[in-house]
């Protein structure tokens, strides 16, 4: 019998009445909080006592080289107001900051310890930024429960971050036989062409492996030319014995945006991508 799934209810308190403004985030029956706060608010919140305690945080931002490319950073503190305003001196990629504290106090060195190091872990694995971390965070020691309580802490705060705007946890594929048997479409072409894909709600993903048209045709769009170079140059699209590959698995805004980069010309996705028996991702849609 399947486990029935049940709703969360999520309250988001916007503490200066403005959208762009700080953030408070609380989960019904989660002793844990979260905080958004852009980098230009962080010294209001010093008559926030909460923020003294002790926290886990994320700083997000563009990469200090000036390509676009979105970057995290992910630390811990016994007093998060203190250390955001010392980051504030000493790094300026970031624009915002998520924080996550107990409302309990009830987290202590080697709690915070353990959770940005899964965080850490979690982020790397999903891949969706680059993590400006220079180590790895060290792992702490700590019981069964409290282990069994972190990971009930992480479960919650990996809800929360996606709705504060930053998918930084969440793998491009989800992580179930529906999606990795049912969902996958391939295009083979001319020009070496040779790639599997998947739909998500978030565009059209191609994964890692695929083979990249060696060339593009006289006619493809512009706009096309410029995502491979910078694919080329960001090395998600590498040469292995003299083929185009994609080293990684990669989210693209469309199925056509995907076909068109995979096969070297203009592409209409929704007819290009089949499944193993023929059929379009344009028919699978509609039955």
């Amino acid at each position: 019998m399947q486990r029935k799934k049940f709703g969360k209810t999520i309250k988001i308190f916007l503490m200066d009445s403005i959208p762009d403004g700080r953030m408070a985030c609380e989960l019904s029956n989660w002793s844990g909080k979260a905080y958004k706060i852009p980098r230009g608010m962080v010294k209001e919140c010093s008559d926030r006592p909460e923020l003294t305690s002790t926290g886990v945080y994320l700083l997000f931002g563009t990469d200090e080289e000036g390509t676009s490319k979105s970057v995290a950073y992910i630390g811990e503190a016994e007093n998060i107001y203190r250390r955001l305003t010392q980051h504030l001196k000493e790094k300026d990629f970031w624009h915002e900051a998520v924080v996550f504290i107990s409302k309990d106090d009830n987290l202590n060195k080697a709690h915070i310890k353990y959770l940005e190091h899964r965080m850490h872990e979690l982020a790397c694995k999903a891949g969706r930024f680059g993590i400006t971390n220079g180590s790895i965070p060290t792992l702490s020691s700590i019981s069964e429960p409290d282990m069994a309580e972190m990971e009930e802490f992480l479960e919650n705060a990996k809800m929360i971050v996606p709705i504060l705007g930053y998918k930084i946890f969440e793998t491009l594929r989800k992580n179930n036989s529906e999606s990795f048997n049912r969902n996958l479409f391939h295009i083979k072409a001319v020009r070496g062409a040779d790639a599997t894909g998947e739909p998500t709600s978030e565009g059209f993903v191609v994964l890692k492996g695929s083979n990249i048209a060696g060339s593009t045709v006289n006619s493809c769009a512009p706009s096309i030319l410029k995502l491979r170079q910078s694919l080329m140059d960001q090395k998600i699209i590498v040469e292995e014995n003299q083929e185009l590959v994609l080293s990684s698995d990669h989210l693209f805004s469309s199925p056509s945006t995907a076909a068109a980069i995979v096969m070297g010309r203009t592409a209409n996705g929704l007819i290009e991508w089949k499944t193993k028996d023929g059929k379009t991702l344009k028919t699978i849609e509609n039955e």
